[in-house]
């Protein structure tokens, strides 16, 4: 199985399957709390049988090319995950998510995760514009979109209603000249701090 690095910290990203179930669900029991505060992945994915579910779900996706879901581990050991909820390769647009457990919070290994995910559907998918949506409350969520440079376009008012509380949800994007731009200025930088 493919995996991308993340960086020298022993950080990668590779796809999550079906035949995986049992690990993710222990990496969901890990940070069931700590994830499920804005996103409902841990109320779907309960038990072995509804593991399953959730990733065969992604891998019907992925065979449709209408999303995709990778794993992010460190050291070898699932610690979260990014995704594509929605892609539309007709329309050139997707939505991006992810989460993470709390023992590695703050390392910054959503975001680069992210990056490896924005890269990938601008440049091998042709995707145009890159969406991410998450609760005003999720501070973490929204500093993630701020990091990769997205814009923030608005505010769907108590759209989303989690656990008995209606959420307000931003919406940010990207859009695929403006990652390339950012992402090339990247490149140049690091090369003059490389000499």
């Amino acid at each position: 199985m493919f995996a991308i690095s993340l960086g020298d910290d022993g950080a990668e990203l590779r796809p999550l399957e079906p035949w995986q179930a049992e690990e993710y669900l222990a990496h969901m029991d890990r940070g069931r709390e700590y994830i499920g505060q804005y996103v409902a992945l841990p109320t779907v994915v309960t038990d072995l049988p509804s593991a399953r579910s959730f990733l065969q779900s992604y891998a019907d996706k992925a065979a449709a090319d209408t999303g995709r879901l990778f794993g992010i581990r460190l050291d070898g050991t699932l610690v979260g995950g990014v995704l594509l909820r929605v892609m539309d390769t007709a329309a050139g647009t997707c939505e991006a998510g992810c989460w993470l457990e709390p023992s590695v919070s703050g390392r910054g290994l959503v975001t680069r995760a992210v990056t490896a995910l924005i890269d990938w559907a601008v440049n091998e998918r042709g995707m145009h514009r890159v969406e991410w949506q998450a609760s005003s409350a999720n501070t973490a969520s929204i500093n993630v979109a701020k990091r990769l440079g997205m814009t923030k376009e608005g505010v769907l008012r108590e759209s989303y209603p989690y656990r008995g509380v209606r959420h307000d949800m931003e919406v940010w994007s990207v859009l695929a000249p403006e990652w390339r731009k950012a992402r090339g200025q990247a490149r140049g930088q690091a090369r003059q701090e490389a000499r």
